[in-house]
């Protein structure tokens, strides 16, 4: 099980095909979810007032109105995989980027048959960053994002409210064998590239000018970055060049800019 908060939130969650187990909000959020509840009738709805709501739930209902919705079952990696058209790898904060070998529009590179970017996350901890690299990834159309076993749960409440529910969206599932998986993701034809601050690592740019069909970007934590065992897995490390003394950003900014850098 798990929480969906707001109307909108709620919404967008079952329009991914999940199954409400319950609904509770505020008296004047009813008529804005009346279509929703007349869909779902033998589902349970209990009203309340925002001050009881706030101290059943133990903090302030935004837009009054939230939702107990079943978990899905995780989708097979390899299924995962078959299906996305474009992917990025998110680990424990690493910079790769843009595994591309030519400069080419974005058009070209949106319709292009069979191209996949994915994102690995691993043992990212803070659920504000998951759900802001899921919102990225909404946004920037990767295809879908797989977190290693011990990264935070994207659908934990605060992930899937700063995702704005886009965690519906994204096709995401979590890595059984980690980095053990990183082999399968090659021997599906993917690229795998970890943003790290390291020596050796080549730029963004770098990455995109090689032009990778399929590419996994990796990002690990904010502190350690990739766990060695991890970088020792990899293709390539990346990195983004930064100035004015900057040595790092935070992993939803990197995964963001390299999101968009290999798009």
């Amino acid at each position: 099980m798990y929480i969906a908060e707001s109307s909108r939130v709620l919404r967008r969650a079952l329009a991914a095909g999940h199954r409400p187990r319950s609904f509770f909000l505020a008296e004047k959020w009813l008529a804005d979810l009346d279509d929703v509840f007349r869909a779902y009738p033998d589902v349970p709805v209990f009203i309340g007032s925002a001050a009881l709501l706030e101290e059943i739930t133990g903090f302030h209902l935004h837009r009054g109105a939230m939702a107990a919705m079943e978990r899905p079952v995780p989708v097979p990696l390899l299924e995962l995989l078959a299906r996305a058209r474009r992917v990025a790898v998110l680990e424990d904060i690493v910079d790769h980027i843009n595994v591309s070998g030519r400069q080419t529009q974005e058009s070209d590179r949106a319709h292009l048959p069979g191209r996949s970017r994915i994102a690995v996350l691993e043992n990212l901890t803070d659920h504000t960053n998951v759900g802001a690299i899921f919102r990225s990834a909404a946004a920037i159309g990767v295809d879908a994002v797989l977190v290693s076993p011990q990264c935070a749960d994207p659908l934990y409440r605060r992930s899937i409210r700063v995702s704005m529910g886009t965690v519906f969206q994204v096709p995401w599932t979590r890595i059984d064998s980690w980095p053990g998986d990183l082999e399968v993701l090659k021997e599906a034809g993917y690229f795998v590239a970890g943003m790290s601050l390291g020596e050796g690592a080549i730029t963004l740019d770098e990455l995109v000018a090689q032009d990778h069909q399929n590419l996994a970007l990796v990002f690990g934590t904010e502190g350690e970055g990739l766990r060695p065992e991890t970088d020792q897995a990899l293709d390539a490390r990346v990195t983004i060049p930064m100035m004015n003394g900057v040595d790092s950003l935070n992993v939803a900014a990197s995964s963001a800019v390299a999101f968009y850098a290999t798009r």
